[in-house]
């Protein structure tokens, strides 16, 4: 759920594991082509922040997320208010498990715009794998204040109140999503049972 780059899904059964190969391999070409343009791209325009975000960009979706902060910390000397490139070494970050680094850039960018949903529910993402709860909660509610349809944020919310024992809280939210994204108010109740069987 929290993660900002989706990996791809692999085949499973035996002849379409074999097409799969094929087309990952035509894939992989096609991503390693796309990152050898845009690094010549960047390189011919080495002034051009814009360029090294979209080099970020292509490295980050093959999860190259080291290659990818090279580049945007790129853009970012090139130009220090490229907002985008805060978001993006916040995402990078976090994908690899820097919370901190991810907490420092998501900071930053939320600044530029403090009421913003988005903003707000990465900000709560990062509290909550720093197990900074209040924190968290305090987030996602500035997320769907500003955005009363946003199901992850709802979801994320419950996540907090399970884990810090608001039963109550996190039911209330589960009945909110039983409405809005069954999916999600599923996997909130199974996340609050196994939250309360395990003693927290």
């Amino acid at each position: 759920m929290l993660k900002h780059f989706r990996r791809a899904v692999k085949p499973l059964f035996g002849l379409l594991l074999l097409a799969g190969l094929g087309i990952a391999s035509s894939c992989s070409g096609q991503a390693s082509k796309e990152i050898n343009d845009l690094q010549q791209e960047a390189w011919k325009n080495s002034g051009d922040a814009s360029a090294w975000l979209r080099l970020g960009n292509a490295y980050a979706r093959n999860e190259q997320y080291r290659k990818a902060e090279d580049a945007y910390r790129e853009a970012l000397s090139i130009d220090p208010g490229l907002e985008e490139g805060l978001q993006a070494l916040g995402a990078a970050s976090f994908n690899q498990g820097n919370y901190r680094d991810a907490l420092v850039y998501f900071t930053k960018y939320h600044a530029l715009s403090p009421d913003d949903s988005l903003r707000n529910y990465d900000l709560g993402n990062v509290f909550l794998q720093l197990q900074e709860y209040d924190k968290a909660i305090a987030a996602y509610q500035r997320a769907i204040a500003n955005s009363a349809s946003f199901d992850l944020a709802y979801y994320n919310l419950g996540v907090c109140y399970a884990r810090t024992g608001k039963g109550a809280e996190a039911e209330e939210i589960y009945k909110l999503l039983v409405n809005k994204n069954n999916y999600l108010a599923v996997s909130l109740k199974n996340h609050f049972n196994r939250a309360g069987s395990s003693g927290r």
